[in-house]
């Protein structure tokens, strides 16, 4: 093995990766947050609905739990411009990764839902609690503590590996920034080392925040 490690010359992209580390952490926060509402209303539906709503809700959850979210998101940006829909590439990213993140935190607040005891909804009605009210005031705090550490993993899941997906079309988060940076020198194993610790500090970040 002849390989010489120039450290130095990888670093020199050290600005050009920490803007993409940026944007990384802006998409997976938006879209941890934008799940979680999708998440949010789709497991009151499929615990409060009706037969047809709950079937509907099922049907969201295995189609988007069934399909990678790189078809979801080629589908938007490659797809849809077929019948006239053309959005740019940050938005079919973030509109795909909602979707497909929402389905799985569809079931992970479902269980929370579930956990929620009996008596404490029965002194929400017996206060006159609507059903949102319910839901916001008693529901979400209770979940918010019992399905935490499930949250947590999940957005530092979707930081390291659902906005790597941006890559395939050109949004220029970390995973794009590093192979774009080392085509230049081609220092691809320091440039990528790199790239792996500042998804290591994400990570670090995302579970305090």
């Amino acid at each position: 093995m002849n390989y010489t490690f120039q450290w130095g010359v990888a670093l020199e992209h050290l600005p050009g990766l920490l803007d993409g580390a940026k944007l990384t952490f802006i998409i997976g926060f938006l879209t941890f947050w934008g799940a979680s509402v999708v998440g949010l209303v789709m497991a009151a539906l499929k615990t409060y609905g009706g037969r047809i709503t709950q079937r509907l809700v099922g049907a969201y959850v295995i189609f988007f739990t069934n399909t990678p979210a790189l078809v979801q998101i080629w589908f938007l940006y490659f797809g849809l411009p077929d019948i006239g829909i053309i959005w740019d590439k940050m938005t079919c990213m973030l509109i795909g990764l909602i979707l497909n993140s929402g389905a799985y935190l569809t079931e992970i607040i479902r269980a929370g839902f579930i956990s929620v005891r009996r008596n404490e909804m029965e002194a929400a009605e017996t206060l006159g609690f609507s059903r949102i009210q319910q839901i916001w005031y008693v529901i979400v705090p209770h979940i918010a503590k019992t399905i935490y550490p499930a949250l947590a993993n999940f957005f530092i899941v979707i930081l390291v590996m659902g906005t790597s997906i941006g890559s395939v079309i050109g949004v220029q988060e970390l995973t794009s920034q590093a192979k774009d940076l080392s085509t230049v020198d081609y220092r691809y194993l320091e440039t990528f080392t790199i790239a792996a610790a500042i998804y290591v500090v994400l990570t670090i970040i995302a579970s305090i925040v």
